[in-house]
């Protein structure tokens, strides 16, 4: 009986008549989500027990079977190829309009397109083309190959010495001083023997074509002082914002008014850049060219790498997952690297100075490569790194370049981003990156306070004492200048300027470098002011040549 009962419920839910409101409700959404209208099916009873086939309409789900796959992916390469039409559109406006002007776009692009296709023909054919390479199954002609390139970039080197200090002698100076410490470098080296000299000749050599080609080459020359030029004026923005809070008095007569805010500014810019995936698709094409002709792991070049960009505390986070696993010398390259370059917010405040932006971005470029090199020269690798045979991965802001970032058909890494993980917007960005300047700022300031004023309690205790001596005039600044001349004389400095880069070079050893380039500021301000040369036995001025 009561089965009879339950099999009776069951035919009467079935009947649309006696839908309940919950019954009527799920299947309101089913039909929505099949295609169907509200209270249709497929097959409807009518009077008389015959059914009436109802089409369906166009739904989502036909949408899915009729794109297998993700529309999502559709759609988002057809927002790509629009925006990259309008953009080919704009370039060639501005392109016919005014050549001239719009060349640094021109430029800009030409780059990127190069590095996008190299990396798209790497990921379709890098396999193809590692299995077709002449020297990838013949180890004899892959040594001999080096040996002959090795051959010639000496005697390139050689043919380029003679003609170049035929007319200037004094170059082979600051030529000497480059083997000096080397030599000197490979005489306190941990473990000699296993000294790559592959990652030191690449190394010196990758900074010695790129100071060629800014200051020898017309077109390198023109190019990092445009670029230096450029980001002067983006600087100068900084201005809006701090005047706004501070006032325009405070921020054009007050030091920390008026260069502290621009770490404030550059730090939300570089936010900016990590959350969108531009800054980490400079810093693994960087990364890759220092790989591929060094032959250093994966972890160590892309800190090194980073350092350009980001502090030498930031850039060690880009890594942070693998630094437990990263050998002696690996973990040596890090900390070299953080000494060797400028970080991107400091950079600003330089340039604030009035130090040529030009003259730093090549500065610190440079320093990178030659950092490695150094590093690997007194600190060899003598382990075995796990990340020679594995791959790299790190953590993105916004994926928006993940299809060109990087596979380069050796270990090297996918991605990163240390400031801004869990930045979920642009605006988030922003805030976060000028939330995280606020320390860098503070320690800067509260650094100087304690740096300047211990300095001047050093002079004036060594000013007593060298009284006491009858020797005036005793400082800080001045053993500087006597300890450290021979290294600014093998650094190719003119005999008469020695003193005052060694004084320089003294302050930023030992005391800040924020001071050091405080004090080549206003070197530069009394000789563009034209002070006099000479006070004296003081020199007052750095020589331009």
């Amino acid at each position: 009986m009561e089965d009879d009962m339950r099999g009776q419920r069951e035919s009467i839910s079935l009947t649309p008549t006696a839908l309940g409101v919950e019954n009527a409700g799920a299947e309101f959404l089913e039909s929505l989500e099949e295609g169907r209208l509200p209270g249709s099916s497929d097959s409807s009873p009518h009077q008389g027990g015959h059914t009436v086939e109802r089409k369906r309409l166009w739904g989502w789900r036909s949408l899915h079977r009729a794109l297998p796959g993700r529309p999502s992916a559709l759609l988002r390469w057809m927002g790509t190829g629009l925006l990259c039409a309008a953009y080919a559109a704009f370039l060639l406006a501005a392109c016919l309009l005014d050549f001239q002007r719009a060349l640094a776009l021109c430029i800009v692009t030409c780059v990127v397109l190069t590095f996008l296709a190299h990396s798209l023909l790497k990921r379709c054919l890098g396999p193809t083309l590692s299995g077709c390479a002449m020297l990838q199954g013949n180890p004899r002609l892959h040594l001999w190959f080096n040996r002959a390139l090795a051959l010639t970039a000496v005697l390139g080197l050689a043919l380029w010495l003679a003609l170049d200090t035929s007319q200037r002698p004094e170059q082979l100076v600051s030529f000497a001083g480059i083997c000096v410490i080397v030599s000197l470098l490979f005489a306190c080296s941990k473990h000699r023997h296993a000294v790559s000299w592959q990652a030191v000749t690449w190394g010196l050599g990758l900074q010695f074509v790129l100071g060629l080609f800014v200051i020898r080459t017309e077109l390198g020359f023109i190019a990092f002082q445009w670029l230096g030029d450029q980001i002067h004026i983006f600087l100068s923005y900084t201005t809006a914002g701090s005047a706004f809070v501070f006032g325009e008095a405070l921020v054009k007569d007050v030091f920390a008014f008026q260069v502290l805010p621009i770490i404030v500014f550059f730090s939300c810019v570089m936010s900016v850049l990590y959350y969108m995936g531009l800054m980490q698709w400079v810093i693994l094409k960087i990364s890759w060219l220092m790989q591929i002709t060094m032959g250093t792991t994966a972890t160590e070049t892309l800190s090194v790498a980073g350092n350009i960009f980001v502090s030498q505390t930031e850039a060690p986070l880009l890594i942070r997952p693998y630094l437990a696993d990263m050998t002696l010398s690996e973990v040596h390259v890090v900390m070299t690297g953080g000494y060797a370059t400028i970080a991107g917010s400091l950079l600003g405040a330089y340039i604030s100075f009035g130090i040529d932006a030009s003259s730093l971005i090549a500065a610190s470029v440079m320093a990178a490569p030659c950092a490695l090199a150094l590093s690997k020269l007194v600190y060899p690798e003598a382990e075995e790194s796990k990340f020679r045979s594995e791959e790299v991965r790190l953590s993105y802001g916004v994926p928006l370049l993940k299809p060109y970032l990087a596979v380069w058909g050796m270990p090297m890494i996918a991605a990163l981003g240390p400031n801004n993980r869990d930045a979920q917007n642009l605006v988030e960005a922003l805030s976060s990156g000028a939330a995280a300047s606020v320390k860098v700022v503070a320690n800067i300031a509260t650094n100087l306070i304690a740096f300047l004023a211990v300095l001047a309690f050093i002079n004036a205790a060594l000013s007593w004492l060298g009284a006491l001596v009858d020797i005036p005039g005793l400082s800080f600044q001045l053993i500087c200048s006597y300890v450290l001349r021979p290294v600014a004389f093998l650094m190719g400095v003119p005999w008469e300027d020695c003193p005052v880069v060694a004084e320089l070079l003294g302050t930023k050893l030992f005391l800040n470098e924020f001071v050091a380039y405080q004090g080549l500021s206003e070197y530069k301000r009394r000789r563009l002011a034209g002070a006099e040369e000479w006070v004296g036995a003081r020199k007052q001025w750095i020589s331009v040549g």
